[in-house]
C-alpha cells in the first residue's frame, strides 16, 4: 500500500465535473477523482487514495490550463475552503449543477423524472450570504514562504478554518461572501484585539478570551453581531465590556449586539445563554408582505434573495387552492409554513429544535397568521397516528430536511399517510434521490427544479414534486 500512495500520474486530461466539486479523469480505464482542477486542464497528479474501482488525486503540476477557466476574484482562492469554483465561469457552474441533480436521481435513485426544469440562477454571485462565522485562534496558517524564513510571526488570526487543517486559521483580508459592514467589523475587531492584547483562543489548551465572531445581515438593513468568548472571560468581565463597548461605539449601525460566554470544548452555542448587550435580540428579514424575526439561534436561508425564489418554486409545486391541510416537515422557524399559509386551510409545522418552533410561533403572530400550528419534536416520533387524528390528515406535505435527508421511519410514514402531493425541498440531491426512490413505491416524480443558492460552490438546492399514483 505504501507504493500506491506515491503513485504519480503524468499529463492527465481532466474530462468533466463530478460530485462534491471534484472533477473526473481516467487512467488505465480507472476513474480518477481530482479536486482543484477544471475540465480541459492537463496535469500531473499525485494519488491520495487508491481503491479497486477508483482513485483520488490532487494536482502536482499543470502542463496546460483549460480554456474554460476564468480568473478567480478573491486573493484567498485556493487556500480558503469557500468559493472553490471561482475558476469556473458561472454559466458553466449552472450547467454542472443541473447535471449533478439529474445524475443523482438517475444513477442513485434509479428514477424516471417527468420533467427537469432549467436551474434557477442566483441574481447575485458575490456578497449574497447573510451570515458568516469567523474563528479567533493563536494558530494562524503560515505560507511556505513564511515558514522558510524561520521568523517568529504573530500567530494570532481571525478568519476561516483551513480545509484538511482544521486547527489552522486563515486570516481574511476581504471576503466576497457577505456585504458590508461585514468586512469592516471583522477587521476592526481584529485590530482592536491585537492592539489591546486581548488573548485569542487556543483550541488545544482551551484557553483564551476571544473565540468566535458571528455576523448576520438582513435585507431589511439590520445587522446582528455576536461575539463568542471563551471560558476565561468569566474571570475578565472588564474585557468583555471593553470589546462590546468598542463594537457599539464604532458601528452604530449594529441593531442587535450580543455575546456568549462558552466554557465548553466545542464551539456550539445552542445550549448556551445569549446575552443582549444593546439593540434588539433579533433582526428581521422581509419576503413579499411577510416579516420574519431571526434570533441568534434561529436558522434562516443564508442567501435570502434566492430563498425567495426557492420558496416560490415550493409554493407553485404545492398548487394550493385554499382548502388544503398542509404539513410542513422540518419547518425550522416556519418560513415556508408562513409563506404558503395564505393559500391553505391550515398549515402544521413540525421541527425538532424547540427554539426554532418558538421563533415560528412568533413569526406567525407577527404576520397575523391564524391558520398555522407549530410543534417541537423528532418527526419520526411526532408524526404518528395520534398526531394525524388530532390535526387531520394532510392533503399536501412539504418537507425540507437537513443534508442527511429524512429518517427511514419518516419515509415509511409518508407512504402510509399517502398525501396527494409531496413537495420535497433539499440541499443534498443525493439523499433526496434516495428518499424519493423509496417513496416511488406510491409516488410519481413529476417535476424537478434545481435552484442555485450558493454560487462558486458545488452545492445546489433541488425541489421535487411527487404526486400519488392512482393505484395507490
Amino acid at each position: 500500500m505504501g507504493k500506491r500512495k506515491n503513485i504519480k500520474l503524468e499529463q492527465v486530461t481532466i474530462e468533466r465535473m463530478a460530485a462534491e466539486g471534484k472533477c473526473i479523469a481516467h487512467h488505465d480505464d480507472m476513474v480518477v477523482f481530482v479536486k482543484d482542477v477544471a475540465p480541459g486542464d492537463v496535469v500531473d497528479l499525485k494519488v491520495t487514495k487508491h481503491k479497486k474501482s477508483f482513485m483520488e488525486a490532487r494536482p502536482l503540476h499543470f502542463h496546460k490550463l483549460s480554456e474554460l477557466r476564468t480568473e478567480p476574484f478573491c486573493q484567498h482562492f485556493g487556500i480558503c475552503g469557500g468559493c472553490k469554483w471561482q475558476h469556473i465561469p458561472y454559466s458553466l457552474q449552472l450547467e454542472y449543477k443541473q447535471q449533478q441533480v439529474i445524475d443523482n436521481f438517475e444513477r442513485i435513485g434509479k428514477l424516471q423524472i417527468g420533467q427537469v426544469l432549467p436551474i434557477v440562477p442566483s441574481e447575485e454571485t458575490q456578497y449574497y450570504r447573510n451570515k458568516l462565522e469567523y474563528t479567533f485562534s493563536i494558530n494562524r496558517w503560515l505560507t511556505r514562504e513564511e515558514i522558510s524564513t524561520r521568523e517568529d510571526f504573530d500567530r494570532r488570526a481571525l478568519g476561516f478554518h483551513i480545509p484538511q487543517s482544521f486547527e489552522k486559521i486563515l486570516p481574511i483580508e476581504h471576503c466576497y461572501l457577505q456585504p458590508e459592514p461585514s468586512n469592516s467589523v471583522r477587521l476592526a475587531l481584529d485590530e482592536f484585539a491585537k492592539t489591546h492584547d486581548i488573548s485569542f483562543y487556543d483550541h488545544v489548551k482551551h484557553k483564551g478570551i476571544l473565540r468566535n465572531l458571528i455576523i448576520r445581515t438582513s435585507n431589511a438593513g439590520e445587522l446582528m453581531v455576536i461575539v463568542q468568548f471563551g471560558g476565561d472571560a468569566q474571570q475578565a468581565p472588564e474585557t468583555v465590556e471593553k470589546v462590546m463597548s468598542f463594537l457599539k461605539e464604532h458601528f452604530p449601525e449594529i441593531t442587535s449586539l450580543q455575546y456568549i460566554i462558552n466554557p465548553k470544548k466545542n464551539d456550539t452555542y445552542f445550549d448556551l445563554e445569549v446575552n443582549l448587550y444593546s439593540g434588539n435580540d433579533y433582526i428581521t428579514e422581509k419576503m413579499e408582505d411577510l416579516t420574519f424575526r431571526i434570533s441568534p439561534k434561529a436558522f434562516y436561508q443564508t442567501n435570502a434573495k434566492q430563498a425567495y425564489e426557492l420558496y416560490k418554486v415550493a409554493r407553485s409545486f404545492a398548487d394550493l387552492k385554499g382548502d388544503e391541510v398542509v404539513y410542513d416537515l422540518y419547518t425550522g422557524t416556519g418560513t415556508i409554513a408562513n409563506f404558503v399559509a395564505k393559500q391553505a386551510k391550515q398549515v402544521v409545522g413540525i421541527e425538532y429544535i424547540e427554539d426554532a418552533i418558538q421563533d415560528a410561533k412568533v413569526n406567525a403572530q407577527l404576520n397575523q397568521m391564524d391558520n398555522t400550528l407549530f410543534y417541537a419534536g423528532d418527526i419520526k416520533d411526532t408524526l404518528n397516528d395520534q398526531f394525524l387524528a388530532e390535526h387531520q390528515r394532510p392533503d399536501v406535505i412539504i418537507t425540507d430536511p437537513p443534508r442527511s435527508g429524512m429518517h427511514p421511519d419518516v419515509v415509511q410514514k409518508l407512504l402510509e399517510v399517502a398525501a396527494r402531493r409531496i413537495v420535497y425541498v433539499s440541499c443534498n440531491p443525493a439523499t433526496q434521490a434516495r428518499d424519493i426512490s423509496a417513496l416511488s413505491e406510491k409516488y410519481e416524480l413529476v417535476k424537478l427544479q434545481p435552484v442555485d443558492m450558493f454560487p462558486h460552490t458545488h452545492h445546489v438546492e433541488s425541489v421535487a414534486l411527487l404526486t400519488l399514483r392512482e393505484q395507490a
